[in-house]
């Protein structure tokens, strides 16, 4: 266990807190704020304990340079909004100067004041001096509040613990405190559903898994890789070569293991990669040689359904179909409704299976959505995160 703000005395002190803040803009217009929003139970939490707040945050991928695109002027103004009170952004295309430091020196407790992009600083994502200096002059604690960055060693995810204090908010609290009990200590039967379209990208998690889980369900793009490892013909589906091989050890090692794996029984294909492409369904091993896979099948959906329906843990990472186009994403929302109507402790890690569960309408039936796609899998994989390991424990 790590940690927590709830651990430490914060009361005058100035607080140093990673967000993330990275949030889609389009016109200078932030889209979505669910990544804000979820950073609002500590930042309140801070102030009204007395402490002074220095929030920084990452957006897109400056690459070590100003660019005014990625700016979080916005998020300062967004902020404000949804807390009623001043933040002050301290403008700066270096993120910390003597104009920042000035502005630092003056909070009192309860104030807040958002930093530039701190990829604006190329030292950043190698986690180097002197950014990180230069970002632990202006605090005395660190709070890592930013599940979404928590794969990587940043300066401002890891590298300022070298300097002082370091405990957890209480979204990194939420997310390790779901993931973790499904992963170590889950109630069964524990079911896991895997979609998206490549094998090897999510082979370790998968691998991790079979360990542990009850049941796994291959969906997505990575299903017709695992029908190549069959023999089956799969026509103009996309395929993962380098994963066919691999596919062929998961079922080995599921058989082994007493792990129910199951894959689409059928799949609904297209002529072309098009919403209003012509579309018929058919039988997993029979895919026709001029169509490809766009969505698991009607029978499928069924034998989904009711395994969900029977586990009491579910975590699931990746669509089944190409749910961005409406004639193709009747599968993945079928999943999102079974788990909707599941009596089961219910995960969705991140990326895709959010924005998926979200366009369904469906997020408030889910126990726990994880802010983090690519933190979430490699905790799956299992594997230690750098901004969760430089914190303290209890």
């Amino acid at each position: 266990m790590k940690k927590t703000v709830k651990d430490i005395e914060v009361k005058g002190k100035k607080v140093l807190v990673r967000c993330d803040f990275n949030v889609p803009m389009q016109d200078g217009k932030i889209t979505d704020d669910v990544r804000i929003r979820a950073a609002l139970p500590t930042i309140e939490y801070l102030k009204e304990n007395g402490a002074q707040l220095i929030l920084m945050s990452h957006m897109g991928r400056p690459k070590g340079e100003p660019k005014k695109e990625f700016t979080l002027a916005p998020v300062a103004q967004r902020l404000a909004e949804l807390l009623g009170c001043e933040v002050k952004f301290a403008q700066s295309d270096v993120v910390v100067d003597d104009s920042v430091k000035a502005i630092v020196s003056e909070m009192t407790d309860g104030d807040i004041v958002l930093l530039e992009n701190t990829r604006y600083r190329k030292e950043e994502t190698n986690n180097e001096e002197p950014f990180t200096g230069q970002l632990a002059s202006l605090g005395e604690i660190f709070v890592n509040d930013a599940f979404g960055t928590a794969h990587r060693a940043h300066c401002s995810t890891a590298g300022l613990a070298a300097y002082m204090p370091a405990v957890s908010g209480f979204l990194i609290e939420k997310e390790l405190k779901f993931l973790g009990d499904a992963v170590e200590d889950p109630a069964r039967p524990f079911l896991a559903i895997m979609g998206g379209s490549k094998v090897s990208d999510k082979i370790k998690v998968i691998d991790n898994l079979l360990d542990k889980v009850d049941a796994l369900i291959i969906g997505g793009g990575m299903a017709y890789t695992f029908y190549k490892a069959m023999g089956y013909e799969i026509g103009k589906s996309i395929l993962d070569e380098n994963g066919i091989e691999l596919a062929s050890q998961l079922m080995e090692k599921a058989n082994d293991n007493g792990v129910e794996l199951l894959i689409p029984v059928d799949t609904v294909c297209a002529t072309e990669f098009d919403n209003d492409a012509e579309s018929h369904t058919f039988r997993s091993s029979q895919i026709p040689p001029h169509m490809m896979g766009m969505d698991i099948g009607p029978d499928t959906q069924k034998a989904f359904a009711e395994e969900i329906k029977n586990a009491k843990t579910i975590v699931w990472n990746g669509p089944m179909g190409v749910f961005e186009m409406p004639n193709f994403a009747k599968g993945t929302n079928a999943v999102a409704r079974a788990m909707a109507e599941a009596d089961a402790v219910t995960i969705i890690g991140g990326g895709d299976s959010a924005a998926a569960v979200e366009q369904a309408g469906l997020a408030d039936k889910m126990t726990h959505i994880s802010t983090g796609g690519g933190a979430s899998l490699e905790f799956l994989e299992g594997k230690e995160l750098p901004g969760v390991a430089c914190l303290e424990d209890k």
